[in-house]
Formats: C-alpha cells, structure tokens, sequence
C-alpha cells in the first residue's frame, strides 16, 4: 500500500461556462541554504604555536592536580610525592606572592592558580606577532 505522500490527487472541476479548470498541482516546498565560511590563514607558525599550546595545557593540568592534591590532603603517597616533586620547579616562583592556609590536613595554595594563570598568559602570548596583531 502507497503512502498518501505517493499518491497525486488531481482534481478537475468545470465551471459553468462547462470548462474544465486546471489540475490542482502539489507546491514544491521552497528550500534555501545559505553558509558562511571562515578561513583562519595558518602562517608557517601554526605548528609551533599548537606545540606552545599543548606544553602548556600539559603543563597547567600538572599544577591543577598538584592544587586539588594539597586541597584535599593527600596522603603522602608515592604518586602524591611524584607529583609535588615535579610540579614544585614549575610553582617555585610564586612562592610567597600570597599567605597559604592550612586547614587540618588540607592546604590552599594560591602560588599553583597563579602559575596556572601564568602560563595560561605565556602561551597565549605565542599567538601575538610582532606587530602586536593577533594571527
């Protein structure tokens, strides 16, 4: 059994003149497309600055776990140890900038969001050429 969708009906009328009107037509739903391309030109940089990039979410996701880490007092596991000796060159220079609060056993360190900010602003400054222009 056919669909109605398959089915044509044509109608034929006739008017009083005894005339036949034309066969009802089924309307053709109108379609329109319409896109919009943006081409981002890649300069011979593009690769460098995608490795900046990748060093430095490798580098601010090893913070970021070292920061939960000391916010929920780890125990001083062999992983735990590993990661704060890593991470703790990379933390140095922001040592001090503000107080750490101790509470318990868990500790906030606000030297790990600074450097994770920090870093975040070094690898966004690959992006910059030297007019100052963003690529």
């Amino acid at each position: 059994m056919a669909d109605s969708y398959d089915r044509e009906v044509v109608r034929q009328e006739t008017t009083t003149a005894g005339e036949p009107v034309a066969p009802v037509r089924p309307v053709t739903p109108v379609t329109t497309t319409s896109s919009t391309s943006v081409y981002r030109r890649r300069t011979g940089n593009y690769r460098a600055i995608q490795a900046v990039w990748w060093i430095v979410g490798f580098i601010d996701t090893l913070i970021a776990i070292r920061f939960l880490l000391k916010l929920f007092g780890a125990n001083p596991a062999p992983f735990v140890r590993f990661m704060y000796d890593v991470t703790w060159p990379l933390v140095a220079p922001f040592h001090g900038i503000f107080n750490t609060v101790q509470e318990s056993r868990s500790v906030l360190e606000p030297e790990s969001l600074v450097a994770i900010a920090i870093y975040a602003l070094i690898g966004s400054a690959s992006e910059v050429d030297y007019a100052g222009a963003y690529k």
